[in-house]
């Protein structure tokens, strides 16, 4: 197993410096590339003719050269190498740029296979850089199916597709083999070193498919074995004992009535607390408005009049103000004290915190990461409450869990996540969904245009500014990218809007590059009303509640997940006045289309979050989401949920017979395991 840790570095053609341009792609390791599955496949199986090339088409096709290559310097750091080769239909123009070491590679006369993009013009094709093998009477490297690799600068397919290979070899002999054998026997599983051969250079489609099954199995496997575990791990302690309160004590000191489904998830919880032999672990998930923040007031006095003390951490300052502010009203009238803690905060107003924190006269701390400081100390934490959980990595919820002896904790999401999704990525917390939304809360008006109504829009958004309200701007990047021109950027929309369609207006901008402090007093000159339109990325998504907002403009949105679209419309409509969404598509296909429409006829955000899933896969859900979960290289939860079901029940036997895998046949799978745990939950204690 030593091997499989071994650096790449020291494979043939690698070396230290290709080895740190590999690294940017997270392969370090010999196991690393193994698992470094292609993103697609070329078919080179088939030999064409150029009579059957139309316009442009990757093809392979066995040509003779018919003239000398000929070597041109265009200029500095360009090179052409340029021939003619022909079939028995038509003549194809060669071109590489920048490899004139293959001049001598090429000889008048001779058949070579050449696999690359066909381009027809005219009567004649022309090819750019293909790959090529000289003709053979056996046998060939070239008419196979070959991976494509995801890449990154200065790494191209040759040298990663080397390099895997390599890396197979290597290992042949140790591949690494969590699933046990008899698990393989029961859902008729590969073996792994076929699994690993084939799926990074299958013999045809049957082994592919099956070497992709195997891999997925033993992804969603192992997963499901550290879930288990972890809900098992977790079952071994014991929570706080709460005491018993009626919710209705907390629910008839309340200004409003709550929503059917916001009584139902604090009866779950306060079930949990109360009743549970174990520490609750809860996620709540709500739509944006849907009023979870009362769900965890409830339970933050629930644990503080027994006699115990909660803690709230937030990812920003500003929305750990706004969280201050609220629980204070929900439960100062129960005599609770509610304090905050920030990193802004002077040393002298902190050390105030920590002491009365110590004594026990703090009975609720609301706060950002400062909450989970050494100083931090509290005299009897069995609550604690994590918004937006997805920004904050796993080490910092655990580090705050610990600042008590195995206290409560509920994880509060905005993210519609949907059931099978949440399986996998929650599966050892319980879930409860708010799925209703209070009255009066608006639904928010959503259109989709594209860029001739622009003007319109604009005009639009001068009248709600004339009216006393303010306008959000999202744009998908920071700056500009000439790789993609019609991306519209932050800083140059902002600029635009400043000077030519708004510059009679308060434009702000702001975006995840500049300093926190920066970023908190824009956020404050939009909520106190000092600004007329922010500019924004989507840092935004998740903010502080500005009611006066009725307008969202979102630039590019065909290329935002629906669900972070959802989220980002969910920064609009919380006031009394009538609210709009607009996204400015730029994309060209039905697909885009049809994803924007379903934004325009709901907004359900776990009905926009099904489709998601449908239409765009799981990336928007796992992309960046610090929420612990190891990366699924190659299990597709959109597709594979069969698989996914049978690796659950099979995690099940081999844990019922193996609680801890102390069986030998179960070592790899237990270090397999105990990786996985130390992702969610920052170490194995």
């Amino acid at each position: 197993m030593d091997r499989l840790q071994q650096d790449i570095q020291y494979i043939k053609g690698i070396g230290p410096a290709r080895a740190k341009r590999m690294n940017r792609l997270g392969l370090y390791t010999l196991d690393d590339l193994i698992r470094f599955f292609p993103r697609d496949y070329e078919d080179r199986r088939t030999l064409k003719s150029t009579s059957g090339i139309g316009g442009s088409e990757k093809a392979c096709i066995e040509l003779t050269v018919s003239t000398q290559p000929r070597l041109t310097h265009v200029r500095k750091g360009m090179d052409l190498l340029k021939f003619q080769a022909v079939d028995e239909a038509g003549i194809v123009s060669v071109t590489y740029f920048n490899q004139s070491w293959l001049r001598n590679s090429f000889a008048v006369g001779e058949s070579y296979l050449f696999y690359g993009e066909f381009m027809r013009k005219g009567n004649r094709l022309e090819v750019i850089n293909p790959v090529f093998e000289p003709k053979k009477d056996e046998g060939s490297s070239l008419l196979r199916i070959m991976p494509v690799y995801p890449l990154t600068a200065g790494i191209n397919q040759s040298a990663m597709r080397s390099a895997v290979q390599q890396a197979l070899e290597a290992c042949k002999d140790v591949f690494p083999e969590p699933v046990p054998h008899e698990i393989r026997d029961r859902y008729h599983l590969a073996a792994s070193s076929f699994a690993f051969a084939n799926v990074h250079f299958p013999a045809d489609e049957e082994a592919l498919s099956i070497a992709r099954r195997k891999l997925i199995f033993e992804e969603f496997f192992t997963l499901a074995c550290a879930q288990k575990m972890l809900r098992g791990r977790r079952n071994t302690v014991s929570g706080h004992r709460i005491s018993a309160a009626a919710p209705e004590t907390f629910e008839d000191s309340l200004p409003f009535a709550l929503t059917g489904a916001q009584k139902r998830v604090i009866r779950e919880a306060f079930d949990d607390m109360i009743h549970g032999e174990h520490p609750m672990n809860r996620l709540v998930q709500g739509d944006v408005g849907s009023g979870k923040t009362v769900v965890a007031a409830a339970c933050c006095w629930l644990a503080v009049s027994s006699g115990h003390q909660a803690a709230v951490m937030a990812p920003t300052e500003l929305l750990a103000e706004q969280h201050y502010r609220s629980f204070r009203s929900l439960l100062e009238p129960f005599g609770i004290r509610v304090e905050k803690l920030t990193g802004s905060m002077t040393a002298k107003e902190k050390n105030a915190v920590y002491d009365a924190l110590e004594n026990g006269d703090i009975g609720l701390l609301v706060g950002t990461h400062a909450l989970i400081s050494d100083k931090v100390r509290f005299r009897s934490l069995a609550f604690c409450v994590v918004d937006e959980q997805h920004r904050f990595g796993v080490l910092q919820r655990a580090a705050l869990a610990k600042k008590g002896e195995e206290p409560h904790l509920m994880v509060m999401s905005a993210t519609p996540i949907p059931r099978t999704l949440s399986l996998i990525i929650y599966g050892d917390l319980d879930i409860s969904v708010i799925d209703e939304l209070p009255p009066g809360r608006q639904a928010v008006d959503t259109y989709s245009v594209k860029e001739k109504m622009r003007p319109r829009i604009e005009a639009f958004a001068r009248k709600q500014v004339e009216e006393g309200h303010q306008v959000y701007w999202v744009c998908p990047a920071v700056e500009e990218n000439e790789e993609i021109p019609n991306l519209r950027s932050a800083e140059q929309t902002a600029e635009d809007l400043r000077t030519r369609a708004f510059p009679d207006l308060r434009v702000e901008l702001l975006h995840g590059k500049m300093k926190a402090a920066d970023k908190d007093a824009v956020m404050r000159r939009f909520a106190d009303g000092s600004a007329d339109i922010l500019v924004s990325t989507t840092v935004v998504e998740v903010g502080v509640d500005v009611p006066n907002a009725v307008l969202m403009v979102v630039e590019n949105a065909d290329r935002f997940g629906l669900s972070q679209l959802h989220q980002l419309r969910g920064r609009v409509g919380r006031g009394k006045s009538m609210s709009y969404c607009v996204l400015f598509d730029a994309g060209e296909s039905d697909v885009s289309a049809e994803r924007l429409s379903v934004m325009c006829r709901t907004n359900d955000g776990f009905q926009i979050a099904e489709t998601d899933l449908k239409l765009r896969g799981p990336g928007d859900f796992l992309g960046s989401r610090q929420h612990g979960l190891p990366e699924l290289k190659i299990a597709d939860l959109a597709e594979d949920m069969d698989v996914l079901r049978s690796a659950g029940e099979a995690a099940q036997n081999v844990l019922k017979n193996d609680a801890q895998l102390e069986l030998p046949e179960h070592s790899e799978l237990k270090a397999r395991v105990a990786r996985i745990i130390e992702g969610f939950r920052g170490g194995m204690n």
